[in-house]
């Protein structure tokens, strides 16, 4: 009787820790379309909509956090969408550690917003892992409501890199990052393992929890190409 009892509450213990990283992988979907409307929604101050209507996939972390002194360690959960042919795709979790960009000092959480801007951006993307500066060229990205003034952002990167701090956002230079798959949070969420590739591809159906963040995505992606 002891037995059962036990391996019961083995089990119960294993379901309601699973259910929990399930609904950390909501909760950061939904914190993801939150950071993105935000942003977008002070325009002079945004993301430019050419930028965000040339862009191939966008990833957001939430609180990503940082210590130490102009140079320290980070390390946090974000989650990325590809555009599809029918639209954007499901979400990929991911994790990035490392990297540094000077200009916040303090022990700080702030959200980090990557644009990947072309095909060879989103190849490295999809290969679950790679080192931004090192796999894939990145640069800080233009702010305001048009980037007429900065038309090489076209050119010089893979990746536009933006960070968000006490109020503060701007493009940010964030070289050193290592970005992979975050493999937990992607068999929560959809109860087994679905490959980079396999999400960002558009080849499986994106869960109902995806709407906060791929809502949001929608919303603004189309609001810049209809301008």
């Amino acid at each position: 009787m002891r037995k059962i009892l036990l391996v019961g509450m083995i089990f119960a213990v294993c379901g309601a820790a699973l259910a929990a990283e399930e609904t950390k992988a909501a909760e950061r979907i939904q914190a993801a379309g939150t950071v993105l409307d935000e942003i977008m929604g002070t325009p002079d101050k945004a993301i430019p909509e050419e930028v965000l209507k040339s862009a191939e996939c966008v990833a957001v972390v939430p609180s990503l956090l940082k210590a130490g002194f102009v140079v320290g360690a980070r390390y946090g959960r974000g989650v990325a969408s590809c555009r599809t042919e029918k639209g954007w795709s499901a979400p990929a979790f991911f994790t990035v550690g490392g990297g540094s960009f000077g200009f916040q000092i303090g022990g700080q959480a702030i959200d980090l917003v990557m644009l990947i801007m072309n095909k060879e951006g989103m190849k490295n993307l999809l290969q679950s892992k790679f080192q931004l500066g090192a796999n894939a060229s990145a640069a800080a990205g233009p702010v305001g409501r048009h980037a007429e003034g900065t038309t090489d952002w076209k050119m010089r990167a893979q990746v536009l890199t933006y960070s968000r701090a006490r109020g503060l956002f701007a493009g940010v230079e964030l070289n050193g990052a290592v970005i992979k798959q975050d493999k937990n949070s992607t068999r929560d969420f959809y109860g087994r393992m679905v490959p980079f590739k396999t999400s960002l591809n558009g080849l499986v159906e994106a869960p109902p929890a995806s709407l906060p963040f791929l809502d949001s995505l929608h919303k603004w992606s189309q609001q810049a190409a209809d301008r």
